[in-house]
């Protein structure tokens, strides 16, 4: 989106030694000698669509990606998420592309009642598409619409309803905490205020749409244990009201929110040159927080944790449980809210306190986006579905299924890490809250000097929810991870002083 006024796995190092007994002690290690790891204008042809390498020569990785560099942190996929990851379909994803496509345009001031042309058109086609996928969860998925009116605003110049489709997969263990994935199914063309002319809008976004639909049908089968949802919202190219509505409503809820991903611009690996990177996708991570108290923000003035964000921790374990063979793919995280004079759906919840973070393409072809469909001098312009490559769109998918059911399968983020203050010393005791989850088995400390990006040390602490290590907290930054008793571990929690 661009903005009014703007132009267009569970390997681990350093858990030998595990000296905690009991529920609540404390436990005491020595980790300085610990590894080190550091047919209209829109109709296309399916041959061309089916084929959007051929064209400019391509450059770039070419191959899927090998081994990474080992980190301490990374969980590789189990047998479980590997047969999840193998259901997702790029002819499907195709399918929904096309279809959000053929509405002609999906402007959020385009029409609500037209069976066949607007907005209205593909919102009706969406809440019955994700009731025909929450048929296969017994009961346990849910669809709705979720609607307001906004008033005239910012590029709303009258009053006017809004409407997000929205599905949840309620958890079968800690249905309180929440994962959402959302695309924004509205579109525009070079006109922000154009709400009839033809907005395809097949990259921006049917293919962030297509992900969160193909992962409502491949987890409608499975029983996640924390609650997952799947969420295609409007009016993200007005303003992101849609995402707002639904990241205000979840703050009035009280809902436990621990993970939001947008997937925006995420149809195509081929740059505005022509070069092609298909086996990476960007994330984009804020460092210091949106919702940031006064009194937060001095704290981090004082010991650091600008790279430190829950959203930050989100991403680091999108890396860690994504990066593999299981999904092909590369995911570069970038230290950023999001691109220049861009925003996105994540923000809205980014506002309201709740970690998020967005999934876009690699290098954008801004010939593809927000434009109207026109040829000049032999160019074609416009975002239409010859431009997007299926197959892409399903690595992405597969990206974002493989951090979310391990998300929804390992324990909650720790609450409550702390660094004990109260007095000076050369050693650091760190404490931490139980979490709830009946399969919870215990937790890890994870430390790394202050200049690294990444985790690079894990100790294990045990079944306790204080830690005393031998090393000075002037020198280094602590975090917390729980796991369970299948292996899984959840994002780090980043300790933080408490006298």
């Amino acid at each position: 989106m661009t903005q009014p006024g703007e132009n267009a796995g569970s390997r681990y190092s350093g858990h030998e030694g595990n000296s905690g007994h009991g529920r609540g002690g404390t436990a005491r290690r020595t980790v300085l000698g610990a590894a080190t790891v550091g047919a209209t204008t829109l109709g296309l042809s399916s041959a061309a669509a089916m084929s959007p390498a051929a064209g400019p020569a391509q450059s770039g990785p070419a191959r899927p990606p090998g081994p990474a560099r080992h980190r301490p942190t990374e969980q590789p996929p189990s047998r479980e998420l590997r047969a999840l990851l193998r259901e997702i379909d790029p002819h499907r994803i195709e399918a929904t592309v096309r279809k959000l496509v053929s509405f002609g345009t999906r402007h959020t001031l385009s029409a609500q009642d037209d069976p066949v042309r607007g907005v209205g058109a593909a919102r009706d086609w969406l809440l019955a598409e994700l009731r025909r996928r929450a048929q296969a969860s017994a009961g346990r998925m849910t669809v709705e619409l979720q609607s307001y009116v906004q008033q005239p605003a910012p590029r709303v110049p009258v009053a006017t309803r809004i409407t997000n489709v929205v599905a949840t997969l309620r958890g079968s263990v800690t249905p309180d905490r929440i994962y959402v994935v959302s695309g924004h199914y509205d579109s525009r063309n070079s006109d922000p205020m154009n709400a009839t002319g033809d907005a395809p809008g097949a990259d921006d976004d049917a293919s962030g749409v297509a992900v969160v639909l193909e992962l409502a049908r491949v987890f409608a089968t499975r029983r996640p244990a924390a609650t997952l949802v799947f969420a295609a919202v409007a009016g993200e190219e007005q303003g992101l009201y849609g995402a707002g509505h639904m990241a205000r409503t979840y703050r009035g809820r009280r809902a436990d929110v621990q993970g939001m991903f947008t997937n925006d611009i995420v149809g195509s690996p081929t740059a505005e040159d022509g070069s092609r990177d298909p086996y990476t996708i960007r994330l984009f991570a804020e460092g210091v927080p949106t919702a940031e108290t006064p009194e937060q923000a001095e704290v981090r003035r004082s010991v650091g944790g600008e790279n430190d964000s829950s959203s930050r921790q989100l991403a680091r374990f999108v890396r860690d449980t994504a990066e593999n063979d299981a999904t092909g793919m590369r995911v570069r995280v970038i230290f950023r809210r999001d691109r220049y004079l861009r925003s996105g759906d994540h923000i809205p919840f980014l506002q309201q306190g709740f970690p998020a973070a967005r999934f876009t393409e690699p290098a954008e072809d801004y010939a593809h986006q927000h434009q109207d469909v026109r040829m000049v001098d032999g160019k074609q312009y416009g975002d239409l579905p010859e431009f997007c490559d299926f197959g892409f769109i399903a690595r992405v998918a597969r990206v974002n299924a493989a951090a979310l059911w391990s998300l929804a399968q390992a324990p909650g983020t720790p609450r409550g890490a702390k660094i004990r203050t109260a007095a000076l010393g050369n050693s650091t005791e760190l404490a931490w809250e139980r979490g709830p989850e009946p399969d919870l088995a215990g937790y890890e400390v994870v430390w790394r000097e202050t200049t690294e990006p990444e985790w690079t040390h894990v100790i294990r602490a045990g079944n306790v929810t204080r830690y005393a290590v031998d090393l000075s907290k002037d020198n280094v930054f602590f975090g917390i991870r729980a796991f369970n008793h299948s292996g899984l571990r959840s994002p780090v929690a980043f300790c933080t002083p408490q006298p």
